[in-house]
């Protein structure tokens, strides 16, 4: 039975991809991933350079998953309450309403995350952590589900704040799309002369209820004790990395698990292999790194040391009866 529902789930979110392909040409494997981290409960990190895609993914995924969607631009001037919403008096009872900000909605476009403040990137913490916000003394839930995608030029990029840690970490995943070849890049030329309009308008693949269905087949989904294992001491040896001056806590091998879960059903399967931890550890685990900052005019990164902790752990042999299917 739990075959079936993660069969269809696969099925499912395949649609959902291929839709959002229309949109974004020639990135599927990073829009597995942004999938990947939607399934697993998760909020996602776009970094890259602008006019890469990033901000037209978050809106189309939003249309896919037939989600609420509400963009925020985060510019030096943005406060917290701009966020969550603010108490607004009304004279007409002589009392005061709580009015809910962009944060109450499905999926979040927190675009260019990095070029406001730290005081106001921190007032995500809670709602990305607990889904809900506090103001004034007062908690109000979010909605089910709650999404946040949030768009970043990468640090070195004039105008920018660095993200807290606590923050970064609250990320499950942090991907990048990088240039398309030339040869997908004439193809988004043509896909807009075609269409003689800006705006594209994808097909409602699923809806709430149905990305909720699918996040609970993503955990249904086995892992073997030899599979967690392995996660855990991918994180552990981030730690003891010669480059490094804080590893992934906790948290990152957690989400590792959870990932690879969701990748594992973006492939067809209700167990988790390790090469599904092998293809999700890279934006799992590299943005919960820190080097050490005498190494930071060299080549030495998360990403780096990730791809030498996953050359170094032994990869364990997956039990047979996991390979059923």
């Amino acid at each position: 039975m739990s075959s079936a529902v993660v069969k269809e789930a696969g099925e499912a979110a395949g649609r959902v991809l291929t839709e959002v392909e229309k949109a974004v040409v020639g990135k599927r494997g990073a829009l597995r991933l942004v999938l990947a981290g939607i399934l697993a409960k998760g909020h996602v990190l776009l970094e890259d350079f602008p006019g890469l895609g990033k901000t037209l993914a978050a809106r189309s995924f939003a249309q896919a998953l037939g989600l609420d969607f509400a963009r925020a631009q985060f510019t030096p001037d943005l406060l917290p309450a701009d966020l969550t919403g603010s108490f607004v008096y009304d004279q007409r009872d002589a009392e005061f309403h709580f009015r809910k900000g962009p944060l109450f909605t499905g999926l979040l476009l927190a675009d260019e995350i990095n070029r406001t403040p730290p005081k106001t990137q921190s007032a995500l913490l809670e709602a990305m952590q607990e889904r809900q916000v506090t103001v004034e003394g007062e908690t109000f839930l979010l909605p089910e589900p709650f999404h946040v995608l949030a768009t970043a030029n990468p640090i070195e990029y004039e105008g920018t704040y660095p993200l807290p840690e606590a923050q970064l970490d609250r990320f499950l995943l942090r991907v990048s799309f990088g240039y398309p070849s030339a040869e997908e890049e004439h193809t988004v030329v043509t896909n807009r002369l075609a269409r003689q309009r800006e705006e594209i308008v994808l097909d409602r693949v699923t809806d709430a209820a149905g990305l909720l269905a699918l996040q609970a087949a993503v955990e249904t989904v086995d892992v073997d004790d030899s599979v967690s294992r392995y996660c855990v001491s991918l994180a552990e040896a981030t730690r003891r990395h010669h480059e490094v001056l804080t590893g992934s806590s906790p948290r990152g091998s957690l989400a590792l698990v959870l990932t690879a879960r969701a990748f594992a059903v973006l492939r067809g399967r209700d167990y988790v292999v390790p090469e599904d931890v092998k293809a999700v550890a890279r934006v799992v685990l590299a943005h919960r790194i820190t080097v050490k900052p005498e190494l930071w005019m060299t080549e030495a990164s998360g990403a780096r040391v990730v791809d030498a902790v996953i050359g170094s752990v032994p990869t364990p042999t997956t039990l047979e009866a996991f390979r059923a299917t």
